[in-house]
C-alpha cells in the first residue's frame, strides 16, 4: 500500500480587507472615539458644577461658540490629515472680512460685490500657500508662518491707509446688507432655543467633509498624501493638486467665517484673528487628528470644537475666573492626545 502525504496547509496570510472585524474593533478604530469620551466627560463635569449649563438657552450659546471654531476646524482637520498645517488661518478670517467691508464701502457698491471679491481674493491666499508649499518643498510651518505675518501686516496697514483707523467703516446702510446678514449672521428659534445660522454652516461643512473623506477619490488622496507624499506620488496620486485643494478649502471656510464676523458686528477690527489658528489646530487634534498626518476625521474636529464651546461657556456659567480658560484648554489638549494614543494602541492590539 502506498502511503499518501498529509495535506499541506496553506500558509498564505488572508487579505486584511477580507477579515471580519468585531463591532468593538471597528469602534476602537474610529479616530473620534477619544474625543467623544472626552466630550461626555466635559458635559457631565459642567452639568454638575455649573447651575445654568443645562438650560436650553445655554445650549444655543454653546453651539454658537462651537460653530465659530468648528467651521474652521473642519478644513484644518482635512489639511492635517493631508500632513500639513496652516498658521495663517486665523488672520485670513479677518482678511476676508476686511476685504468685503472696505471694497463695498470704497466702491459704494452693493455689499454682495464686496463679498464676491473677498471670496476670490481669499481663495487666492489659499492657492498661494499651496503653490509655495509644493514648489519650494519648505515645511508648511514656515510657508504659512510667512503668510500669517504678511496678512497681519496687510490687515493693519491697509485698513489704516484706507479708513484712517484700525477698524472699517460701517456698511449697515448699504444695499444688500440685510440679505447678506441673513445668510451669514442670522438666527432662528427651535423649541425656544435661539440657534445661529453658523451652526447650519458648521453641520453642512462637517457632512460635506465626511463625504469627501469616506466616499470620494479625493478623500483617498488626502489620506494617501498624509501617510507619505512620496509613496502616494509613486502610485499616481496628484500630490500637488491635493495639497493646493486642501489649502483652498481652508481659505473658503475662512471666507465664510469672515463674512459672519463682518455681518454680525457691521465693522471689523484689523487686529482680530491672531492666535485663533492654534485653537483650530487644537480642536482638530482633540478630535483625533494626528500631527504626523494620515489619520483623523471631520466628525472628530466637530467634537473637538464642541468641547471647546462647552469649556469656554461652562467656565462662565460656573462663574469661574475666565483667566483659567487657557489652562483648561491646554489640559484638555494633553488629555485628549493621550486618550487618542491609548485608543489607537488598543485598536492595533485587537487586530
Amino acid at each position: 500500500m502506498t502511503a499518501t502525504a498529509p495535506p499541506v496547509k496553506d500558509e498564505t496570510p488572508a487579505d486584511e480587507r477580507l477579515l471580519r472585524t468585531s463591532p468593538l474593533q471597528r469602534l476602537l478604530g474610529r479616530p473620534e472615539l477619544g474625543s467623544v469620551v472626552g466630550a461626555v466627560a466635559v458635559f457631565v463635569f459642567f452639568a454638575i458644577v455649573a447651575d445654568g449649563f443645562l438650560r436650553a438657552s445655554s445650549f444655543g450659546t454653546v453651539l454658537y461658540a462651537a460653530s465659530t471654531i468648528g467651521i474652521m476646524a473642519v478644513p484644518v482637520a482635512l489639511l492635517m490629515i493631508g500632513g500639513e498645517f496652516d498658521l495663517s488661518a486665523g488672520v485670513m478670517v479677518t482678511s476676508a472680512a476686511l476685504i468685503s467691508s472696505m471694497f463695498s464701502y470704497q466702491m459704494t457698491a452693493n455689499v454682495w460685490a464686496g463679498v464676491g471679491v473677498s471670496l476670490l481674493v481669499t481663495l487666492a491666499f489659499g492657492v498661494f500657500n499651496g503653490v509655495m508649499l509644493t514648489r519650494t518643498k519648505l515645511p508648511s510651518f514656515i510657508i504659512t508662518l510667512g503668510t500669517f505675518l504678511m496678512l497681519t501686516g496687510l490687515n493693519l496697514g491697509l485698513t489704516k491707509l484706507i479708513s484712517g483707523t484700525v477698524s472699517t467703516k460701517t456698511i449697515a446702510d448699504m444695499e444688500g446688507f440685510a440679505s447678506a446678514r441673513a445668510l451669514f449672521a442670522s438666527q432662528f428659534s427651535v423649541g425656544g432655543v435661539d440657534i445661529k445660522v453658523t451652526v447650519l454652516w458648521w453641520f453642512g461643512l462637517v457632512a460635506v467633509a465626511t463625504w469627501i473623506l469616506l466616499r470620494t477619490r479625493f478623500g483617498n488622496w488626502i489620506f494617501a498624501v498624509g501617510g507619505g507624499a512620496d509613496a502616494a506620488r509613486a502610485v499616481g496620486v496628484p500630490v500637488r493638486t491635493t495639497k493646493i485643494g486642501l489649502y483652498m478649502g481652508v481659505a473658503f471656510c475662512a471666507w465664510v467665517s469672515g463674512q459672519h464676523l463682518l455681518f454680525s458686528f457691521d465693522v471689523v477690527q484689523s487686529g482680530e484673528g491672531v492666535g485663533n489658528e492654534l485653537i483650530y489646530i487644537i480642536a482638530a487634534v482633540i478630535g483625533g487628528c494626528l500631527i504626523t498626518g494620515g489619520y483623523g476625521s471631520a466628525i472628530g474636529s466637530a467634537v473637538g470644537a464642541f468641547i471647546f464651546g462647552m469649556t469656554s461657556k461652562g467656565i462662565v456659567y460656573a462663574e469661574w475666573n475666565p483667566d483659567w480658560f487657557k489652562f483648561f484648554l491646554g489640559a484638555m489638549l494633553l488629555l485628549a492626545t493621550l486618550l487618542n494614543h491609548w485608543v489607537r494602541k488598543r485598536a492595533e492590539a485587537t487586530r
